[in-house]
């Protein structure tokens, strides 16, 4: 009888290796014998302690044990090796003279796979090791193929989750590209004619005031109308106040025209390729854009940025989604300085003021910059630090989150830039996030 070629029909390896357990040297002899003339790798011992120890080590495909040995017997020799992680999973086969069905129950209920009973049959010992060698090689294979299957379906989904964290984020810039392509044609132009205008403006009263100053000089006592005029618009304060006046228009329409260009700096249209920018403009034009809510309120005093630059070379990014990060991380710190303002008075914040620390740093091999935004409002604990990247995560309110803004954050940071984002915090301590970007 050609056993490899049967093993190879019923799909066993070759090079099956079996350890043999039995006090008796004479039944290691036979069975040696049996099991090496068909192809198999054999071991034996004769002592329980040393075949726990060879078996951990070595980790055979199968195991015939002696059920009786003095010391430690067959029963209690199983009971250990299917408590040990390493070697549970190997049947187990007891070799015995003792057939009574108490002890064949006693040895499955601990583990063992199968009885043969001394003196054995040659045939029906390799039948019943083919058997059970078969079973397990089924098991390992299907235990891979659930593995291989469970590790497809992890890649797809998280393929998928990715996939949608893109479409989200490009969806999102879009809008709002087209958002602020929208808001710089619509005011662009009236600003560039008010600021203009305001010039030419400024100049004109000038000469009006001048020529003010000269009827006054030559003509100091002006008919009573022209007096009583000059007393009811109080014309002294009205040419002290007009520059002023000028100034201030000034004022606001820079800063319109400051906010425009901080809102194209924002969402800089670049997804397709990446250019040399400085961070720190994508920082001040995303601070820029939330000022409304670092102002102080009726609650609160103003919410403090305390801006630390280092002198950072420019970097090649995506410089708009970057700035995507910024506002996330910084929207995140405002409202959990918010949160941490609950309960406390206007008094109490203005004696610890709401802060937001951004800090930049190039590393000493100038290989990488670091940009930290550090707040001192709730913080977070351990279990929420370990979510907080996870898809569609989030502790607001419903209606109040998505669960997208840092996932998303990571994804520009780790897959775009190469780059990592981390967190620090405890409760309330704060909370620090930190991007490391490669030069």
């Amino acid at each position: 009888m050609n056993y490899k070629s049967e093993f190879q029909i019923l799909n066993l390896p070759e090079d099956s290796l079996i350890l043999v357990v039995d006090d008796t040297t004479t039944n290691l002899e036979i069975v040696f014998g049996i099991l090496t003339n068909v192809g198999f790798n054999v071991l034996t011992e004769n002592d329980a302690k040393k075949a726990l120890k060879q078996a951990e080590y070595i980790l055979p495909d199968l195991i015939l044990l002696d059920v009786m040995m003095p010391g430690i017997d067959g029963f209690e020799t199983c009971k250990m090796l299917k408590e040990n992680s390493a070697t549970c999973d190997i049947p187990v086969i007891f070799m015995t003279a003792n057939s009574d069905t108490h002890s064949k129950v006693k040895g499955l209920n601990i583990g063992a796979v199968d009885y043969i009973t001394k003196p054995f049959h040659e045939e029906e010992l390799l039948a019943r090791i083919k058997t059970h060698l078969q079973l397990r090689n089924l098991t390992k294979t299907l235990e891979k193929r659930v593995a291989d299957r469970t590790a497809a379906l992890s890649k797809a989904l998280k393929d998928l989750q990715e996939s949608q964290l893109q479409l989200v984020q490009t969806e999102k810039m879009s809008a709002l590209g087209q958002l602020v392509a929208g808001v710089a044609h619509e005011i662009n132009n009236p600003v560039g004619f008010i600021h203009g205008n305001l010039g030419h403006a400024s100049i004109y009263f000038q000469d009006m005031i001048n020529l003010i100053n000269l009827y006054q000089e030559y003509y100091p006592n002006p008919v009573v109308e022209i007096q009583e005029e000059i007393s009811a618009i109080d014309l002294n304060h009205l040419l002290w106040d007009l520059p002023n006046l000028i100034s201030s228009m000034k004022e606001g329409v820079q800063r319109i025209r400051n906010i425009s260009t901080s809102l194209r700096t924002f969402s800089r249209a670049d997804s397709d390729r990446k250019i040399y920018c400085n961070i720190h403009d994508g920082i001040d034009s995303t601070i820029m854009i939330l000022k409304h809510r670092l102002k102080a309120s009726e609650n609160r005093p103003d919410i403090q940025v305390i801006r630390d630059y280092d002198n950072l070379p420019e970097l090649e990014c995506f410089i708009g989604q970057l700035n995507q990060v910024f506002m996330n991380l910084l929207a995140n710190a405002i409202d959990a300085l918010e949160e941490s303002n609950i309960g406390r008075t206007y008094i109490e914040i203005e004696a610890n003021p709401n802060q937001i620390l951004i800090q930049t740093i190039l590393n000493e091999n100038k290989n990488h910059i670091l940009i930290r935004i550090k707040d001192n409002g709730v913080g977070m604990s351990t279990d929420v630090q370990e979510k907080i990247f996870d898809h569609l995560f989030t502790t607001k309110p419903v209606g109040q989150g998505t669960g997208l803004g840092l996932s998303i954050a990571r994804q520009i940071v780790v897959e775009k830039h190469g780059g990592t984002l981390e967190v620090n915090s405890s409760p309330e301590q704060g909370s620090e996030f930190i991007i490391k970007l490669p030069i």
